[in-house]
């Protein structure tokens, strides 16, 4: 299951430094001017797992193969992107293709790097980027609405279906709130989710400090952090010139530096976590002698959800899962132990996968 998040912000708010850090390369030109990524990003980053490096100890596994995560970096949003300013309209579009949305805002002081809006206000950022993705999302739905009343008039089910949801929309854009905010039943979510607005995506907002807040944060990202959890979201604190500069360092290096600033691990491991929160994931493993390796699926798939995620004749096939959870892998030093121990439990198709699930599927082709 491929994780797909939209880094956008601001020009100057420290976006592509802080791509660069995620993918350590230096893919996107940090600049101090606007629109210096004049392409969208893309990069695939390994999500941090110490549990599988413990698994492949255990199992002698000759190769280990991470979970990946997307990170896209959108070049910096105006006031008056969704009417095309700057080099809106084309960056929009590359946001609505991501799972989930990172709020980059400039949580410190610098005179030396400019600010578009020349003030460093990092709630009033959100309120612009927020405020363009909703003006975006109004005219996506308004040109929507005529053919699908036309639609629906008609007869059509589903036309009928999908207005009733581009007015539910409407209605919260109107009210100048995020897509996000609205109340929608269970059985309109596939729907709901089709829509593809911008606003309705997962939120998670970033707060870039200087070097010295690193640990705690500053004034400015605590006030970051009362807007998201005003929003029923979260924020993550990280100093993305920091990040940059850990990411290439090696292991033994690293863990100095981040000793000497206080924290006990990069920032980017939070942000990653966060994300896999934000979306509702988790991970299970398959570990043997040849590899050991993480997967990555939503919270509350079955066991025959989870094989499919590997190959969907896994899914169409499924007899049963052989499961191990972590600890009890762990602590009886893999397969054979749990096995003797009776900790390896044969799971059917009802089968909730838990995260951290040691697991190997039966299935007929």
């Amino acid at each position: 299951m491929a994780l797909k998040v939209a880094i956008v912000g601001l020009p100057n708010v420290g976006k592509s430094t802080l791509f660069n850090a995620l993918t350590q390369t230096a893919q996107a030109q940090a600049a101090n001017y606007p629109f210096c990524t004049i392409e969208p990003n893309v990069g695939d980053v390994a999500v941090p797992e110490p549990r599988l490096d413990v698994l492949a100890k255990i199992a002698g596994s000759k190769e280990i193969i991470p979970a990946r995560i997307n990170f896209v970096d959108i070049a910096g949003l105006v006031r008056g992107a969704s009417k095309g300013e700057g080099l809106g309209n084309q960056f929009l579009a590359n946001i609505r293709d991501c799972d989930a949305v990172a709020y980059v805002s400039r949580c410190f002081i610098n005179d030396d790097i400019t600010h578009v809006e020349g003030r460093v206000d990092p709630v009033s950022d959100l309120d612009i980027i927020e405020t363009e993705l909703m003006l975006a999302d109004l005219e996506s739905l308004e040109k929507r609405t005529t053919a699908l009343e036309k639609k629906a008039k008609g007869g059509d089910k589903e036309a009928a279906l999908t207005l009733a949801l581009v007015k539910k929309a409407l209605e919260q854009l109107n009210a100048g709130k995020p897509a996000r905010k609205a109340t929608v039943d269970a059985d309109d979510e596939k729907a709901w989710q089709m829509l593809q607005l911008l606003t309705s995506k997962p939120t998670l907002y970033i707060c870039n400090v200087e070097e010295e807040a690193a640990d705690k944060g500053n004034a400015l990202s605590d006030a970051v952090a009362k807007r998201a959890t005003a929003d029923n979201a979260k924020s993550v604190v990280i100093s993305a010139q920091i990040e940059s500069e850990v990411a290439m360092l090696d292991a033994a290096e690293r863990a100095e530096f981040l000793e000497t600033l206080g924290l006990e691990e990069p920032g980017l491991n939070r942000l990653i976590r966060e994300a896999y929160s934000l979306l509702g994931l988790q991970t299970y493993f398959t570990v043997g002698p040849k590899e050991a390796r993480a997967w990555t699926i939503s919270v509350g798939m079955t066991a025959p959800q989870s094989a499919g995620v590997i190959h969907t004749d896994f899914e169409k096939g499924f007899i049963r899962a052989e499961t191990i959870a972590y600890p009890e892998y762990v602590r009886l030093n893999g397969e054979n132990g749990a096995k003797e121990a009776g900790k390896m439990r044969l799971e059917g198709k009802e089968y909730v996968v838990q995260d951290g699930d040691v697991m190997h599927f039966r299935f007929t082709s």
